[in-house]
């Protein structure tokens, strides 16, 4: 695998939890998996393995190569290459992104292949994620397509959020070591630009995203970020697959943010987690703040988030009769929004800014619903963690919101939460509302808790998905290699 970002090592998203999460449950289903992503400046992890070189952009550019296991069977290979990744920040300083970033992730991509040429077991395929690894099943195509190591690897490409898509001036194609044959509508160019993240997605075997309706979404011009038709151009070739949660992390049986554990079948536990977020907000902590439904918000705070949605009906939303706790940082006007609502009402929202992670697991471990009126979101954590948390979403119906969230049926008592399709303050209302309206049914909102609590949300079966599309591609390589081809290839090595 490829990718620009590994948690607990560098993050600024989900991109590092999937990229630490997944190799690590491939690893423990007997599968080999080895990460390899920059060392970033302040990561000391790892052990020097080798050296590689390379000249990119006219540039002599020389790394050590440094393993750290990750877990059986998966480790991470840090690039380490100080003029290029020892940086303040992983892509931009002060909100601007580094001009030379085509350099810095070609380089990463080309210290990637390099290694799998020379690895001493054989590399089956190439896995690159997001626009930082595109030009991974470019390389593949143009640069190794006769390697003895690595002719015909198959390559999938993963896309975390298509509004990323890794553009640069169409003077980096020779730099990089591109042919001008390649900057086509149906190769590397987008608007007479360069863009990473079309070459990952037209050049590679298959393409993923990180949940099924996302996967649909990203073909309809709404959604498509301009990308649309291209999406639709590989949709015989595009999947989506749910990512999965870090279950030992989120488990609210042993989590040691939590004043007392619970599980499903004994809830007496997140009363205790209700009255330690209650107190660390100054929100009431009396038998009537206990009584009150608390919503729990914990996100980046953003229009993508759906945060304007709240900004037109912020005054009223006290009437509705929750109280609100968030944690988060983002855009200035929705900051000053909620430290505004927090001085009028301090008997009704608490706020953070900036990020805890005891706050945030406290939140989802004490909040009776978790708020999530996301514009788009691909994927989405929160409301995972907030199922497994017995915290009841209430989302909007996008993204992976849709396939991890499902509605509420009082008649049946199934469902686990609460979904609006518009995108609009008064949909969002409602939905809050009626959550209100459950939540006064004791019987029914313990069964609505149970109910998210028992989901399967691991790593283990988003694995089992990702094998799948691994085994489809490696086959039809196999199937367009000349016979005998396997064991020259082999022998190559």
């Amino acid at each position: 695998m490829i990718a620009s970002e590994l948690a607990p090592f560098s993050k600024t998203g989900g991109l590092a939890d999937v990229a630490s999460a997944l190799p690590r449950a491939l690893g423990r289903a007997g599968h080999d998996v080895t990460v390899v992503t920059p060392r970033y400046r302040g990561i000391v992890a790892g052990q020097w393995r080798s050296d590689v070189e390379a000249a990119v952009a006219g540039t002599p550019l020389s790394a050590g190569l440094f393993e750290e296991p990750l877990g059986p069977g998966a480790r991470a290979l840090f690039v380490d290459c100080p003029p290029l990744y020892d940086r303040a920040g992983l892509y931009n300083a002060g909100q601007v992104d580094y001009p030379d970033n085509p350099l810095r992730f070609a380089f990463l991509v080309i210290a990637a292949l390099e290694w799998a040429a020379r690895a001493d077991a054989s590399i089956d395929v190439v896995h690159a994620h997001d626009w930082q690894a595109g030009l991974a099943p470019a390389y593949l195509r143009q640069h190794f397509a006769r390697h003895p190591a690595l002719a015909d690897t198959p390559s999938v490409f993963t896309i975390h959020n298509l509004a990323y898509q890794g553009l640069a001036d169409k003077a980096w194609v020779p730099r990089l070591g591109l042919g001008w044959d390649l900057f086509t509508v149906d190769g590397l160019e987008f608007w007479d630009r360069l863009s990473l993240l079309k070459a990952g997605v037209n050049f590679s075997d298959a393409v993923t995203t990180v949940s099924p309706t996302y996967a649909l979404e990203i073909q309809r011009p709404e959604y498509g970020f301009g990308f649309d038709g291209v999406m639709r151009a590989r949709r015989d070739a595009l999947s989506g697959i749910l990512n999965g949660v870090d279950v030992d992390a989120w488990d609210p049986g042993r989590d040691p943010h939590l004043p007392q554990p619970f599980t499903a079948s004994a809830l007496a536990g997140k009363a205790a987690a209700k009255a330690a977020v209650l107190e660390a907000f100054g929100l009431p902590a009396d038998d009537a703040g206990l009584a009150r439904p608390l919503v729990g918000i914990v996100s980046r705070l953003a229009d993508q988030k759906g945060f304007d949605l709240v900004a037109h009906v912020a005054d009223s939303l006290a009437d509705l009769g929750p109280a609100f706790v968030v944690l988060g940082s983002g855009e200035a006007r929705y900051e000053h929004m909620w430290r505004t609502l927090a001085t009028r009402r301090p008997d009704r929202f608490g706020v953070r800014l900036g990020f805890d992670e005891h706050l945030a697991h406290l939140i989802e471990g004490g909040a009776d619903m978790f708020l999530m009126p996301s514009r788009y979101e691909p994927c989405g954590l929160n409301q995972m963690y907030s199922l497994r948390y017995g915290t009841v979403p209430i989302v909007r119906a996008t993204g992976g919101l849709v396939d991890s969230v499902v509605p509420w049926d009082s008649a049946t008592r199934k469902g686990t939460g609460f979904l609006f399709a518009d995108y609009s303050s008064d949909a969002m209302l409602a939905a809050l509302t009626e959550a209100v309206r459950v939540f006064g049914d004791r019987t029914a909102w313990a069964r609505l808790q149970q109910n998210g609590m028992k989901v399967d949300f691991s790593w283990d079966k988003a694995a089992k998905a990702y094998v799948t599309v691994y085994k489809r591609v490696i086959a039809a390589a196999r199937a367009r290699r000349p016979k005998g081809s396997d064991q020259a290839r082999h022998q190559g090595r």
